[in-house]
């Protein structure tokens, strides 16, 4: 195991998961295009659970925490995502706004564990919250208040799941995933059905086109299957301080994707709020690390 970097096929791997993780909010804007939001959310999770299901044992966790994860993640997340992508932001910012889970994250963290905000976290927090105030006095066109609103949701619910898998102990995340998602369908179908209603839900299937269809599989395949397989591959070979930072990447991938295939344009005051938001992610990951390898080296 390596403590001070990865060999090039490991980082070549992390890199495409983020790379995947980040251009996946362009494929979603693509999908939302025939499917209604929470049906789209509905199939992703349908068909991250079979057939996989038949082929990954049940991870060795009480069925109350599969429940939760589900829940949070399916439901809360990727529903409250769908639905804030359905016309009221744009898949860049969109990528850069969700990644307020670590902020939720960590404040989770240090209320369970009973810690003091230490004053680069408080720093941190600040940084990114004017990132999203930036974001949220540019509000207009393909970005709306509610639509912030709901993706930070997704965010919060996102950092609940991570919470709930953290709590968990869970080694094998793929298992995790695959079997928690079995929460997560059931519910997405009954609220589409109830909020989209039938004939939403009939007209979105039988106009969704083969590129809608590789949508939805890639949602299910490549973001969920391939992209936490191999995120828990690396973090099993690794140390988490080494595999992580490598996730500050994925808005920059996803407002990249959605400039060059969807001309989402890029203005000053959108490439100063993501400074603002990744340098608050890049702190409060990257500051507690730099300080540990200070202090190790002055020993």
């Amino acid at each position: 195991m390596e403590t001070s970097g990865l060999p090039l096929r490991h980082f070549l791997i992390a890199l495409l998961v983020v790379a995947i993780w980040g251009t996946n909010f362009v494929v979603i804007r693509v999908a939302l295009d025939d499917l209604p939001p929470l049906l789209f959310a509905a199939l992703r999770f349908t068909f991250a659970v079979l057939p996989a299901i038949f082929f990954v044992p049940r991870p060795r966790v009480g069925w109350r925490s599969l429940a939760a994860y589900g829940l949070f993640i399916g439901a809360g997340q990727f529903g409250l995502l769908f639905i804030a992508m359905n016309g009221h932001i744009s898949p860049g910012l969109a990528s850069l706004v969700v990644q307020c889970q670590v902020f939720f994250t960590i404040a989770m963290s240090i209320r369970l564990a009973g810690e003091a905000v230490r004053p680069f976290q408080w720093a941190a927090l600040a940084l990114g919250a004017a990132g999203i105030g930036v974001i949220a006095a540019n509000t207009g066109g393909s970005t709306t208040a509610l639509g912030i609103a709901l993706v930070i949701a997704a965010g919060f619910f996102w950092a609940a799941g991570n919470m709930v898998a953290k709590a968990s102990g869970v080694a094998n995340m793929l298992s995790y995933v695959v079997w928690a998602s079995l929460f997560s369908a059931p519910p997405l179908f009954a609220l589409s059905l109830l909020f989209e209603g039938w004939p939403a839900i009939g007209q979105g299937l039988s106009q969704a086109g083969t590129a809608t269809w590789l949508a939805v599989l890639w949602q299910a395949v490549g973001n969920t299957l391939f992209g936490y397989a191999a995120w828990g591959w690396l973090l099993a070979r690794h140390p988490a301080a080494v595999i992580t930072p490598t996730a500050l990447l994925v808005p920059i991938f996803g407002m990249g994707a959605s400039f060059l295939w969807l001309g989402e344009p890029l203005p000053f005051w959108k490439l100063g709020a993501a400074a603002l938001v990744i340098g608050g992610l890049a702190l409060g990951i990257l500051y507690p690390r730099w300080r540990k390898a200070i202090a190790r080296a002055a020993r």
